[in-house]
């Protein structure tokens, strides 16, 4: 059976192009949810976000690609999106969404990664979405 891409409403996309924090929850190995806020954008009915290699959010996407992500409008919490789905991830343009995304969440580009560190895109292919407003 495959899963059929669901279409984001309006409010999501308002709260995603917005500078909306968002909750990320993923499964850890014992099976108990991990959450973590990440900074997200929109790519037409896909959100993406960036984290590093070996972070425990990329560990558990890894192992499996299942995720939530709740985004509210700080203004009105009220107004609420919630959604389920898949996540892809790649390194290829890591460092530049992870740029882009400083530019939208705190004005100025990304400057903290150490050569080392290895950028990956989170892709989220929701599934589900609920939410209020």
């Amino acid at each position: 059976m495959t899963s059929v891409a669901a279409t984001l409403p309006d409010l999501a996309r308002r709260l995603l192009d917005a500078q909306t924090f968002a909750v990320l929850g993923t499964i850890n190995p014992d099976g108990s949810p991990h959450s973590t806020v990440v900074w997200v954008k929109r790519d037409g009915d896909e959100i993406l976000f960036s984290s590093l290699r070996g972070r425990r959010k990329t560990r558990n996407v890894e192992r499996d690609p299942r995720v939530s992500l709740v985004v509210f409008d700080p203004a009105n919490p009220y107004d609420y999106v919630g959604i389920q789905g898949a996540v892809s991830m790649t390194e290829e343009g890591g460092p530049d969404l992870i740029n882009e995304l400083s530019m939208k969440y705190q004005g100025q580009p990304y400057t903290y990664d150490t050569p080392d560190m290895v950028r990956v895109v989170f892709r989220i292919t929701p599934e589900s979405v609920v939410g209020s407003g």
